[in-house]
């Protein structure tokens, strides 16, 4: 990880923990993990509230009255309304983007649960999510969800991330393993 994006993540991690820690002395964690939730969302589907988030063109007035406004309209909680404001407020909404990602793991642990990251070419059937969340429970020792990406460029099989190990099945890469074996012979 580059020096740049060590200190984000620093940062993001710090806020993150400190929401978390209120949120659970408040008995809170269910309204804090639906809002994660929609600022996942958001996040993913606005175009106009990534630019908010990471451009330097907005100020910081700007920046604390979109996200006021946005955190009414999205029926935010009051801790996640006021975390968007000390972020707006201190110019560091950037990190919101890793404040989510490390305030789900948090709920994630704290529900004794582990996060697989599954790449696969083609959506996953019900009953095939459900079968390889067993199985990943199975080695993990924890209860296993998963968040499920579609990227059609591996072809097909899947790629697994649990934690700092991963799994690559997928076609493109045994593919290019191939390639390269091939490369060596002629």
């Amino acid at each position: 990880m580059s020096e740049p994006a060590s200190i984000t993540q620093g940062i993001a991690g710090r806020y993150a923990s400190a929401v978390f820690d209120i949120a659970k002395d408040g008995n809170n964690l269910k309204a804090m993990e639906q809002d994660v939730d929609a600022l996942d969302a958001a996040l993913s589907e606005s175009s106009d509230f990534r630019d908010l988030i990471t451009s330097p063109l907005y100020g910081r007035d700007e920046q604390s009255a979109s996200v006021a406004a946005l955190a009414q309209k999205m029926a935010l909680s009051p801790m996640m309304a006021n975390l968007l404001g000390l972020l707006a407020d201190k110019r560091r909404l950037y990190v919101l983007p890793g404040v989510l990602g490390t305030l789900h793991d948090l709920l994630a642990a704290d529900r004794g649960e582990v996060t697989a990251e599954v790449t696969t070419a083609t959506a996953l059937s019900d009953d095939q999510r459900k079968k390889l969340s067993e199985t990943l429970s199975e080695q993990a020792g924890k209860s296993v969800s998963i968040k499920e990406t579609v990227d059609a460029s591996i072809l097909g099989g899947l790629i697994v991330k649990v934690g700092s190990r991963m799994i690559d099945t997928s076609i493109a890469s045994k593919l290019n393993a191939l390639q390269n074996n091939m490369k060596e012979v002629g």
